[in-house]
């Protein structure tokens, strides 16, 4: 994270010191940097440039309105998984026509929306979905427009809660079937068939399973196209992953890398069987752009020895950051002013009433109460899984723009929680 490191012994984002956002904004906070943002989504743009290609951000990794702002102005299309997430694209003055709604469950009120807004594509994941998306779309005089997310059956080697390409799991359109679903999408009157859809699965190390799965999705392609079906973009989906920085990890590849030889297979693809013929790629990255442009910023409360443990008791907890509880994620850990002296291990634990609420395990730390500690590379899926569990207010967001720093979302107050609830008369 070289947008994070300590200048004079304090750790900074950027240009701005940590403990003084503290001082300003409060514990938990959500610190990202303006600069790590931009470059992430630099280099898919820049891999792209000179290519009919689009890169929708996948905003459920962070869906704060002024990241969605921000990479909007970079020339970001989205790719969402509500109605909300649409709302949210539009509040933040996205373009809607640049917009990939995705998701296995689709509302009649979130495709009528979708449709008044005009996005650019349904990726459609089951033939009851296809038929209430034409009865939707007949209702209101429009032809929708379709691709179908097809699942390969490639094991995309990542935690199970988040692998999305195999037969088991509830994504998608059986690539065995995939052949009699599209002709199915290309027989009814209000839908236009115009691509094809994979993710496979998120935090991703290796590109080779990304690679397999575009084999396979190449092969559909061409037999669709014998039969008169003819497509207009091809969408690979997202899932590239991030360094987390465990020990031994795999460093995820390059982003330019992985594009590059995507681009040299779809480029020799389309010059045997097409003429050289371009197709337009969709890409929809999250984790990847937003996930090492934050951290969470808490405070140690106690500490408590114990038997077998010591606990490091922080004001952050499972409810602001989900993923070490959910995934059994790894989440570095970084004193914001380390300290001389002996190191002990600690669980960084915090307060709410679940022996699953921890946020790291057996780390080496030199701290005391009143500390401040950074979770790293906490970008993605920190806010956007967030929770009131316990009746406790989500975290502050800030974005810091060099020395700059900006509040984007106010933290909340118990009054927040419970202003939509009504006692019984």
């Amino acid at each position: 994270m070289s947008h994070f490191s300590y200048q004079n012994g304090v750790l900074h984002a950027d240009g701005a010191a940590l403990p003084a956002i503290a001082d300003q904004f409060g514990t938990p906070t959500y610190v990202y940097s303006k600069a790590a943002l931009l470059e992430n989504f630099g280099a898919y743009f820049d891999a792209c440039k000179g290519r009919d290609a689009l890169v929708c951000y996948a905003m459920k990794a962070n869906s704060n309105l002024a990241i969605l702002d921000l990479l909007g102005r970079e020339g970001a299309g989205f790719d969402i998984v509500s109605g909300g997430e649409l709302l949210r694209v539009i509040a933040a003055g996205g373009d809607p026509g640049k917009t990939i709604f995705s998701g296995i469950g689709k509302t009649v009120d979130e495709m009528t929306l979708a449709l008044e807004k005009n996005i650019l594509c349904f990726n459609v994941e089951s033939i009851p979905e296809l038929h209430r998306l034409n009865e939707v779309a007949a209702g209101m005089g429009k032809r929708a427009p379709v691709s179908l997310r097809v699942n390969p059956n490639v094991d995309a080697k990542t935690h199970p809660y988040i692998a999305t390409g195999l037969k088991a799991n509830k994504f998608g359109v059986a690539f065995d079937d995939a052949l009699d679903t599209y002709r199915a999408a290309a027989a009814l009157p209000n839908l236009d068939v115009v691509g094809i859809d994979c993710h496979i699965g998120s935090q991703l190390l290796d590109d080779a399973p990304l690679l397999e799965a575009l084999d396979k999705l190449i092969e559909l392609i061409d037999q669709l196209g014998s039969e008169g079906i003819n497509l207009h973009h091809l969408d690979i989906g997202g899932g590239l992953g991030v360094d987390y920085g465990a020990e031994g990890d795999k460093p995820p590849v390059p982003v330019g890398t992985y594009l590059g030889r995507l681009f040299a297979r779809i480029d020799a693809w389309r010059a045997e069987k097409h003429g050289g013929q371009p197709i337009k790629v969709i890409f929809e990255p999250g984790r990847s752009i937003v996930a090492n442009t934050g951290v969470l910023l808490t405070r140690i409360e106690f500490l408590k020895p114990g038997v077998e443990k010591n606990f490091a008791i922080v004001d952050a907890a499972m409810n602001d950051l989900m993923r070490p509880t959910l995934y059994q994620a790894w989440m570095g850990v970084q004193p914001v002013a380390p300290r001389d002296g002996d190191k002990l291990i600690y669980d960084v634990v915090g307060p709410i009433c679940e022996s699953g609420d921890w946020l790291a395990r057996e780390r080496e730390l030199a701290v005391e109460p009143g500390d401040l500690l950074a979770i790293m590379t906490a970008g993605a899926y920190g806010m956007t899984m967030a929770s009131n569990y316990n009746t406790r207010g989500r975290a502050a967001e800030v974005i810091v723009d060099g020395e700059q720093v900006h509040l984007v979302r106010q933290r909340e107050n118990p009054a927040d929680l419970f202003a939509l609830e009504s006692l019984l008369k």
